[in-house]
């Protein structure tokens, strides 16, 4: 009975690793793409909270968690690529990983045009780091924008991506 039970375990831990890459769509929440960061976990978007969205908190349109991350762009349409400025408070000298995870399709995508992960610089528009990016998002809907810094989840960002 013992060996039985591992079995189904491995199986079900096969099924779990095995994903995609970042340029195609998982369909099922539970598997992650194949080059997507090790630190990030599954049950990192089982702790998103989809009321707590975004606003804009500053004059310069900075629009996320205030005091904790926030973007400047998002404002734009953004399905077929633009720029966005990434703002953190509280962090230097770091990596910023950003994952997108999609609310309806419950899919997790890579939204930096450039890999999943960037370096931060220095101050900026009143945050302790920032960074810009290329972004592409992929569909429209509400997504959580998920941020890591240097491997460990630092905030989720909630936004409206309609054009």
């Amino acid at each position: 009975m013992k060996r039985k039970s591992m079995l189904f375990m491995f199986l079900g831990l096969l099924f779990f690793v095995v994903g995609c890459t970042s340029d195609e769509t998982v369909e099922n929440k539970s598997v992650l793409p194949e080059d997507i960061p090790n630190f990030v976990q599954v049950s990192d978007f089982e702790t998103i909270d989809w009321e707590r969205k975004a606003v804009v908190f500053d004059e310069r349109g900075i629009i996320g968690n205030e005091n904790k991350a926030g973007v400047i762009g998002l404002d734009r349409p953004s399905l077929n690529g633009q720029k966005w400025m990434w703002h953190l408070w509280g962090v230097k000298n770091v990596d910023l990983t950003v994952v997108g995870y999609h609310k309806e399709t419950e899919t997790v995508h890579q939204i930096l045009k450039s890999g999943w992960t960037k370096s931060v610089a220095g101050p900026n528009n009143g945050a302790d780091s920032h960074m810009p990016s290329n972004v592409k998002v992929p569909k429209k809907g509400e997504w959580a924008m998920l941020l890591y810094t240097d491997g460990k989840l630092f905030d989720i960002l909630i936004y409206e991506i309609n054009e």
